[in-house]
């Protein structure tokens, strides 16, 4: 597990950002992202996002998530050389409050920023922003450079070291690409929420469209206090922390 001081994990600045080009809705440059034919096509109406509530969470749940998310998606079951080539589409982070001493675990995924680094580094476009804010990578533009990796300030994306074997129709991964969380975009795109939200239940994790003023994820925003990590780069992410 990880473990980061609290101030130095949520205000360090390590990288710069500039503008991003967003994909346009009904342009298809993912297999996983293709729309069904009975869904709505994507739009930028909405902004998909997810609030984690720390104080409702446990190792224990965070693992639940860990588990839901590799089941869902196929990857974890690999054999690695290395313990450090092995993915993490979901991680368990520990911080520290250094004032009051208070240790928070959490899980770290990609954030689906507004303003993603990623995708603005990104030489082949492989790295996209879909127009309702999800941040995906197009496996079959990737060409490894594993710029968007050194460029992410989460560390939430992983390299594909290893030949691949019984992998999900649904989420196909390949051996030289780059790799993270896509909000189950597959499940998103059928109306469900991701595997890892379902994993938890209750309002340990919420998913939701932060752009409907009446979503529940929406709602709870206004009522408590939660934080972007790494708020001072100003990428404005989809994904918001409450509790720590």
């Amino acid at each position: 597990m990880n473990k980061l001081n609290r101030r130095d994990f949520i205000k360090n600045t390590t990288i710069a950002t500039a503008s991003v080009t967003t994909i346009a809705s009904g342009i298809s440059l993912t297999t996983f992202a293709a729309k069904s034919k009975e869904s709505a096509p994507v739009t930028n109406e909405k902004r998909w996002g997810m609030l984690i509530n720390v104080n409702k969470l446990t190792e224990s749940s965070i693992d639940d998530m860990i588990d839901a998310c590799q089941e869902e998606n196929g990857w974890g079951s690999e054999v690695h050389s290395r313990a450090e080539q092995k993915p993490d589409w979901i991680k368990k982070v520990k911080v520290k409050d250094k004032a009051t001493g208070k240790i928070d675990v959490l899980p770290m995924l990609c954030q689906h920023c507004e303003q993603p680094p990623c995708v603005d580094v990104c030489p082949t476009n492989a790295s996209m922003k879909r127009e309702d804010g999800i941040v995906l990578v197009d496996r079959h533009l990737c060409i490894g450079c594993r710029y968007c990796m050194m460029a992410c300030p989460y560390g939430s994306r992983s390299f594909v070291h290893e030949n691949l074997d019984n992998q999900k129709t649904h989420m196909p991964r390949g051996k030289g690409t780059v790799e993270s969380c896509t909000l189950c975009v597959h499940r998103v795109d059928k109306g469900e929420i991701p595997a890892c939200v379902e994993a938890v239940g209750g309002d340990g994790v919420i998913f939701g469209d932060l752009y409907d003023a009446n979503s529940k994820i929406n709602q709870t925003l206004k009522k408590i206090q939660s934080t972007q990590i790494r708020s001072d780069l100003n990428l404005n992410t989809g994904v918001r922390y409450s509790g720590i």
